[in-house]
């Protein structure tokens, strides 16, 4: 068993547009393995293309405050690429990625994980852009250079992925096509520790498949947090790399198989309420999110606490938020683990990034215990066997009132069986079938399933959706109904024909009024007989002519209210017994 610190590294951003525009000052410098961060009232005032020195720690007024000095094992300077001390996207892989991978290779499971504020350049770290790939591209990249170089016949890769999201506490699927529909349950089990019961596992052949499953998940992630709030698509994303290799000894034909899971995680910024103004919904997700990172800093603090023998026994709090529950094993556990912390420049984000810092300095005193998964299969699958067996027992004997949990556990522990002991076939045929689903699903929304760039339909409108996260940019194609269609014509004419309708009423109750009454044979004769017989006459007509002028009007009426109810099958029949009584009465009144 290895028992290794976790590794961790401090990267700075350059300075956005508002910082830029603010003149913001720069309180932060670094060399390979020290970061230093100045107070901005009494470091000198630089610009924001300029560093601090040490020799200009002092300020206008000659008061001094010591600068804050932290040590890390990587500080990667990406502030300004005219600056020798540069370092991009490549670099930053090479010295934390690549690592991880090679411990992969020997069987250890491994984590990176990128913390800081909103902004500060978790997501550019771990995902990138299409020019500039992040970490996560960058890996599985690797990993199937090295699958590709194998030329050991004897030995064989199998590799399976599971992408997930964490919002407001609730766990998404963004793999499988009905996993954004439903909140996945975090279970733990005492062979298999924390697991998300239900999460689709995909098998994948290249990096191409992990590119477009990446893809087609971050347009999951977008179309749920827009229907779930549309200013803000802030959660934790969680991408699972497992990797099988086989080593069989064609003389003996002895197998054995080394499994690692590689967990890397982009978390959620952290921010203060206060200063984003947030309020509503986007309070209730700010909120979830600092209450995930506070947990995950009592960890932290738990776990350093315990590294330097303050309290052995201290309570360690994984289980008060999800994301510390499905990251136990990275923190702590049976894992190689690397922290990535990003912070701001600019003196305007002085206090979070001294948290930021202060963060990453707890972390680094965090051991893990990490071991070399060789056969756990065959183990773990006995050991279940034997879990299902001790339980039918225990229900059998088990009271009423104690039963439903016993079978709760027997259906857990059968459903772990079923799934560890599925073949390599069955996994194929499950990702293909999930794969197709997915492609539907989102075609069904009118988002785009192209691997590269965005498909449109000529001579159809559309709109493409803009996020300020790279990774969700220009993902999303809706198509836009033709506005002036048919029914919608339709119902545009039965407006005019209501109007003229009531214009033709008007006219000729005017017109029946004055022959009626005002005519001047009928009053000049003054005759009972003469009057009686000339309203008869007008009334059968006004009420022939009112009937075929209004019932067109009701049936254009009825045909409005139908395209605009959503009770379409009620509408619909009132529309078909309109019509038929208004043939009726043209026909009587003809």
């Amino acid at each position: 068993m290895a028992t290794d610190k976790v590794k961790v590294a401090v990267r700075v951003r350059p300075m956005n547009r508002r910082e830029v525009d603010l003149a913001a000052k720069c309180v932060v410098n670094m060399d390979t393995t020290q970061t230093v961060l100045y107070h901005p009232k009494d470091s000198i005032i630089q610009s924001s293309s300029k560093t601090p020195s040490p020799s200009e720690e002092i300020g206008e007024s000659g008061g001094r405050k010591a600068p804050k000095t932290f040590a890390f094992d990587h500080c990667f300077w990406s502030m300004d690429e005219k600056d020798p001390k540069f370092v991009g996207q490549a670099k930053v892989f090479e010295c934390l990625g690549r690592d991880i991978l090679e411990l992969a290779y020997e069987g250890y499971n491994g984590c990176i994980f990128a913390y800081g504020q909103t902004g500060s350049g978790k997501s550019y770290t771990m995902m990138g852009t299409a020019d500039e790939k992040g970490i996560i591209p960058r890996l599985c990249d690797a990993l199937f250079e090295k699958i590709a170089s194998n030329d050991d016949p004897e030995l064989t890769y199998k590799v399976e992925v599971s992408y997930m999201e964490i919002y407001n506490e609730k766990v998404h699927d963004l793999l499988d096509p009905k996993g954004g529909k439903q909140n996945l349950r975090v279970r733990e089990h005492n062979i298999l520790g924390p697991y998300v019961d239900g999460l689709s596992t995909l098998v994948v052949s290249s990096f191409e498949d992990i590119d477009n499953l990446m893809n087609e998940g971050n347009k999951s992630r977008t179309v749920a947090a827009t229907n779930m709030n549309s200013e803000s698509s802030r959660s934790h994303a969680v991408f699972n790399i497992i990797v099988t290799q086989t080593l069989v000894d064609t003389e003996s034909m002895v197998s054995g198989e080394k499994v690692s899971k590689l967990s890397l995680v982009d978390l959620a910024g952290s921010e203060r309420a206060q200063k984003t103004g947030a309020v509503g919904e986007r309070l209730k997700e700010g909120s979830n999110i600092n209450k995930s990172l506070t947990t995950l800093g009592l960890v932290i603090s738990a776990l350093a606490d315990q590294a330097a023998g303050k309290n052995k026994n201290k309570f360690v709090p994984y289980r008060d938020s999800v994301l510390t529950w499905l990251l136990k094993d990275n923190l702590g556990g049976n894992s190689k683990t690397v922290m990535v912390a990003t912070v701001s420049p600019a003196a305007d984000n002085y206090e979070e990034t001294l948290s930021t810092l202060r963060y990453a300095d707890r972390a680094k005193r965090i051991i893990n215990h990490a071991v070399v998964n060789e056969d756990p299969n065959a183990r773990i699958i006995r050991e279940l066997r034997e879990e299902v067996v001790m339980l039918r027992n225990q229900l059998s004997e088990a009271q009423s009132m104690k039963a439903p949990d016993l079978k709760e556990r027997l259906e857990e522990s059968e459903k772990l069986i079923k799934e560890m002991t599925k073949t390599w076939e069955e996994k194929l045929a499950e990702t293909e079938k999930i794969h197709q689903e997915r492609h539907k699903a989102l075609e069904n929304m009118g988002i785009s399933v192209q691997t590269s760039g965005i498909k449109v339909e000529q001579s159809r409108y559309y709109l493409v959706n803009l996020n300020a996260d790279p990774s969700l940019n220009e993902l999303l194609v809706y198509y836009l109904k033709f506005f002036f269609s048919q029914p919608l014509l339709f119902s545009y004419f039965s407006i005019i024909w209501i109007h003229l309708t009531l214009l033709s009423l008007s006219t000729y109750f005017h017109q029946f009024f004055l022959s009626s009454f005002l005519s001047p044979t009928i009053c000049l004769s003054h005759s009972p007989s003469l009057i009686a017989s000339s309203l008869l006459t007008n009334s059968v007509s006004f009420v022939h002519t009112l009937i075929k002028l209004i019932w067109p009007s009701l049936f254009f009426c009825t045909y409005i209210v139908h395209y605009l109810s959503d009770f379409v099958h009620f509408s619909g029949f009132f529309l078909f017994s309109a019509f038929c009584s208004h043939i009726t009465f043209l026909m009587c009144f003809r």
